[in-house]
């Protein structure tokens, strides 16, 4: 598999606050990568400067070989981000919201009809698509942004917490599509404090603490280096 994503040296300061100091990881093509950590960590940090909404303060981030300070549009073009507080506007129906937001990439009504075509698979909601976002429950709105952010088939989809307060169903539901997709030849980047979670979907894993990435690794690997039962044993015995 080819590397689709590589982050070397990457931090990040606010002011004399160093939140990121030096992290370095790659993602490959069709491969689930997590990184998992406390509140706090650097996850969502990370995320943002990949999505270009935050600039580094130093380091290189590449997407398929073009440089994120040279090339930022390149990597708008191939990426969707959904953050953990990402919302749907609460008055358009779930399908008008799905139409809303494929009109946004200016392509042809064609290809913004396939999009659209796309989404209603992924969020699966059927007809309930045709009422309005706010008759929905926290699992349907993930369900569906979920499948606003994966409906162009970006080369990388960075998400943010995907599966936040969710219940036990609507979380495999989404934890299932987005597998699904990776088998499809899609890459994931997510961040998420439930390390059991990440253990369950992620291809490899990087354990980051107060900015720092503290190991790298499939799950198995790291369970077997650290004679753990899981990663949550695994992060404890890092830190510690």
């Amino acid at each position: 598999m080819g590397v689709v994503l590589e982050v070397e040296g990457l931090k990040k300061f606010y002011g004399q606050f160093e939140a990121l100091k030096g992290i370095s990881f790659e993602v490959k093509e069709g491969e689930i990568f997590g990184l998992i950590g406390p509140n706090g960590a650097g996850k969502t940090t990370t995320l943002r400067i990949i999505a270009t909404l935050l600039t580094m303060s130093e380091g290189k981030v590449k997407l398929l070989g073009y440089d994120l300070k040279e090339n930022p549009e390149k990597f708008r073009e191939n990426i969707s981000y959904l953050p953990e507080e990402a919302g749907a506007y609460r008055n358009l129906t779930g399908l008008d919201y799905l139409r809303f937001m494929a009109r946004f990439y200016n392509f042809s009504p064609e290809k913004t009809a396939d999009f659209v075509e796309r989404a209603i698979a992924i969020a699966g909601l059927g007809n309930r698509l045709k009422d309005k976002v706010g008759t929905y429950s926290k699992g349907m709105v993930r369900k569906l942004l979920l499948a606003r952010a994966l409906m162009t088939k970006p080369v990388l989809a960075i998400l943010d917490e995907p599966t936040s307060g969710l219940d036990v169903i609507n979380s495999l539901e989404v934890r299932e599509i987005i597998k699904s997709y990776a088998r499809q030849g899609l890459s994931v980047l997510l961040s998420s404090h439930n390390m059991l979670e990440v253990e369950y979907l992620s291809d490899r894993v990087a354990l980051i603490d107060q900015g720092k990435i503290l190991a790298v690794g499939t799950p198995q690997e790291l369970k077997q280096r650290y004679d753990a039962p899981n990663l949550e044993v695994v992060f404890r015995r890092i830190v510690q």
